[in-house]
């Protein structure tokens, strides 16, 4: 599950900006999700949601409250989130292929909580390749040669990864 959580906009009692990490999402207003969130946005108790860089707003209609929808807005935005190929949103950008999700992603990670605890033992990483699923990295400095360094891929880069992008195959180290 991608980790989200709520947040008020200030002056703005009907919408909450739902967080979360960068990436996952095109940016723009959504035209249509996928499941439960896309019943509620047809059927108007989500009057508006528009996604921007690390998050996702959504409005309510005027006669629905959080405390009332709030539970079900939250499980129909996490189902949605598992299929990002199923928004259709509004954007000037024009579509982001998989490499360039996988990259905006790898690149979110090693910025990251993943990217701090090898910084935190001495090593360095990049991001060297993101294609076809697969995103290949390099490490330097005390993590170069580590017997550890699979562990350190698998248990911190690769699970942090495939929350952002749960089509990844591997992360690879070259």
């Amino acid at each position: 599950m991608i980790p989200t959580h709520p947040e008020a906009v200030v002056g703005q009692p009907d919408t909450l900006r739902w967080v979360l990490p960068a990436g996952i999402l095109a940016v723009g207003e959504v035209r249509a999700a996928p499941g439960a969130l896309g019943t509620l946005l047809r059927t108007g108790v989500v009057r508006r949601m528009r996604v921007d860089r690390t998050g996702v707003l959504i409005r309510l209609e005027p006669d629905a409250s959080w405390p009332a929808q709030g539970a079900a807005v939250r499980a129909a935005l996490h189902s949605a989130l598992e299929q990002p190929g199923a928004w259709t949103l509004a954007s000037c950008a024009p579509p982001r292929s998989a490499d360039d999700r996988l990259h905006e992603a790898a690149e979110a990670v090693l910025a990251g909580a993943a990217g701090d605890f090898i910084r935190s033992h001495g090593g360095t990483v990049e991001l060297i390749l993101a294609r076809d699923d697969v995103a290949t990295v390099r490490l330097r400095g005390a993590c170069a040669g580590c017997p550890a360094v699979g562990f350190t891929l698998q248990a911190r880069v690769e699970r942090d990864l495939r929350l952002l992008y749960p089509e990844l195959r591997a992360v690879r180290a070259g």
